[in-house]
């Protein structure tokens, strides 16, 4: 079987993605392409042959399609993926599941109702090989129980329209997630503090940042936020246990040898960091849809907990420090919860 999918939002990361199906992944073939640009959302279907509609609801019901990819902008995130869900549709829908809470959490509720999880949303992180190698080691005991846990997420730049609480949103969102799974444990709270500010960036971001969680089982984590950091995109994970401890490896590159100096190359930007692992996640994610069984990837309660984990991370920032308790609802029985 060839899965037939349809995508929403034919921007920078939407492309990239139709790229991957069409030339990374088999078994997957792009029939169905839209834009709020129509222009360019027939001229990103015509290089693959697909087929430009108006809009989401058409494609989503389009008989063309079988699965849909979510890839627009971020508040139209929450639509595309309940007529998806109410259309019985498998839906891939890039980060966030929602801008808000209470719109996280009528896809929930939706995907209750329907029975079963049709949503997988893309935190790429769970499919890099190294966080992999992390979690078994850590699931396999191999360093005892988790006690700390130390991040660092760098950027070179960020440009100017990047805001102080994106840095949360949009940034801090992914160790979010990943340490989630790392340690198969809830973030309980949350405090943002703000060090010496670095010259290099926009008058009005804060940069870096310092971020606080504390998981619902006693594990600390402190990350470091930094978005002008000039050398390079950079992110590092350590985690210490009872007996040991385990790092994640940095991207296999040469050492080179000149001019007195010995060094390898930092990555530039997380397409290159990241592009096996969003590989993998589109090959998990469209075998599974062609298995016709349930993703595997980060659920419909994952973006829910990502946002409100964030959430409290923002309103930290906004109160100059304060520690803030994260109000998450129960996990419901079809994610592994008892509600």
């Amino acid at each position: 079987m060839t899965v037939r999918v349809g995508v929403i939002g034919a921007g920078m990361i939407g492309q990239d993605h139709i790229r991957r199906l069409t030339e990374v992944v088999t078994g997957a073939t792009v029939t169905a392409v839209t834009d709020i640009d129509a222009e360019r959302a027939a001229e990103v279907a015509a290089r693959v042959g697909a087929t430009a509609l108006p809009t989401g609801t058409d494609l989503i019901d389009s008989p063309v399609v079988d699965a849909v990819l979510v890839t627009s902008w971020g508040p139209t995130h929450a639509e595309h993926v309940l007529n998806a869900v109410a259309a019985g549709k498998p839906v891939f829908c890039e980060k966030p599941l929602a801008t808000s809470a209470e719109d996280c959490l009528r896809v929930v509720e939706a995907e209750r109702a329907h029975g079963r999880r049709l949503v997988q949303v893309g935190f790429m992180r769970r499919f890099d090989a190294g966080y992999r190698q992390m979690k078994e080691v850590i699931t396999a005991g191999g360093i005892g129980t988790p006690l700390i846990v130390h991040c660092a997420h760098r950027n070179p730049t960020v440009p100017e329209a990047y805001t102080s609480r994106m840095a949360a949103q949009d940034t801090a969102v992914h160790e979010i997630d990943v340490l989630r799974w790392l340690l198969d444990d809830e973030i309980v709270s949350a405090q943002v503090v703000t060090p010496r500010a670095t010259s290099k960036r926009f008058a009005h971001l804060k940069d870096p940042q310092i971020m606080y969680f504390e998981t619902a089982g006693g594990v600390r984590v402190d990350l470091e936020v930094f978005v002008n950091c000039q050398y390079g995109y950079d992110i590092q994970c350590e985690t210490v246990g009872e007996d040991g401890l385990v790092r994640l490896p940095d991207p296999a590159a040469v050492g080179v040898r000149a001019a007195g100096r010995h060094g390898t190359a930092v990555q530039q930007d997380w397409k290159g960091r990241f592009v096996d692992a969003f590989d993998t996640e589109f090959r998990e994610w469209i075998a599974s849809v062609e298995a016709a069984v349930e993703p595997t990837g980060p659920s419909a309660w994952d973006g829910y907990a990502a946002t409100v984990i964030t959430d409290a991370a923002v309103r930290s920032l906004d109160s100059g420090g304060a520690v803030v308790t994260v109000d998450m609802k129960p996990r419901p029985a079809l994610y592994g919860g008892t509600a």
